[in-house]
């Protein structure tokens, strides 16, 4: 991994911490990201700490507004040589009050904004800078909580649950994960989704009042495995439970339903689709 530039969404805390200080010892450019200042500062020491020949970089936005997200690509574009990584691992979980139903910046509805809107839009205005560095890597962490969008609904105005709302962006996102792996067939960059770890040990599990299982370490195994491992290199447009390639929510499938998903992604994000 020595000249490799990764970028790590949310890693302030939980698994995201556990991320960064994994890959900081093995060299090459981390990019680290947050939405808290001193947090990230204390991560980004950490992971110096970690890895002294590791080059850390910080990047500070919240992805709750998708005008920081926007405002954070451009930071990068301009500053950065090259991308080959880039795990979205940031995420709004089910929440301390999971009937309560929260908004982004820009109206949509919160679990469906971070874990679905801002990766995308963040990985979108990244392509340039991935195929540019290809062969590159995008890893969007996912879950094995999925429920299907729905269409008439889909920022869950009707009947909130905080943790209803996030298997919707959870799938949401997997379901871009598929369409984009297609569009990129060929450019030399790779998209796939997993779900890392079950009831892992982090402050969102608890938040939701969930008993966690495991430590974050067994999410990052997994994830590391899809960012780096050579025999994973060219696999692209799969969904991981942890290690297994393992099928998604039967809408994952649906192309009809993709399409009407990311139509209103590119929508909501201001951005045109590709052409083709």
């Amino acid at each position: 991994m020595t000249q490799r530039t990764t970028l790590i969404t949310g890693v302030t805390q939980g698994m995201g911490r556990a991320l960064a200080l994994d890959l900081a010892p093995r060299g090459g450019t981390l990019l680290l990201h947050g939405r808290d200042p001193g947090r990230l500062a204390a991560v980004a020491a950490e992971a110096r700490a970690a890895g002294p020949g590791t080059t850390i970089r910080t990047y500070l936005a919240d992805l709750s507004d998708l005008d920081q997200v926007h405002a954070m690509a451009a930071r990068i574009r301009a500053a950065e040589p090259h991308l080959d990584g880039l795990v979205h691992n940031a995420v709004a979980g089910g929440g301390e009050r999971p009937t309560v139903r929260e908004l982004s910046r820009q109206g949509h509805e919160l679990r469906f904004a971070v874990n679905h809107l801002a990766p995308y839009a963040l990985t979108r205005a990244l392509l340039p800078l991935l195929t540019a560095s290809a062969p590159a890597r995008v890893v969007n962490v996912a879950s094995i909580g999925q429920e299907a969008v729905d269409f008439d609904d889909v920022m869950t105005e009707r009947d909130y649950e905080g943790l209803r709302a996030y298997c919707r962006s959870k799938l949401a996102m997997i379901m871009a994960t598929f369409e984009l792996a297609d569009e990129l067939r060929g450019t030399g960059v790779t998209v796939n989704a997993l779900h890392p770890a079950h009831l892992m040990d982090t402050p969102g599990v608890r938040a939701y009042g969930l008993t966690p299982l495991v430590g974050t370490e067994e999410g990052v195994r997994p994830t590391v495995r899809l960012l780096l491992d050579p025999e994973t290199a060219t696999v692209t447009g799969r969904y991981f439970d942890r290690f297994t390639e393992a099928r998604a929510h039967e809408q994952a499938y649906d192309a009809g339903a993709r399409a009407r998903l990311m139509a209103l992604t590119h929508r909501l994000i201001g951005e045109e689709p590709a052409a083709g």
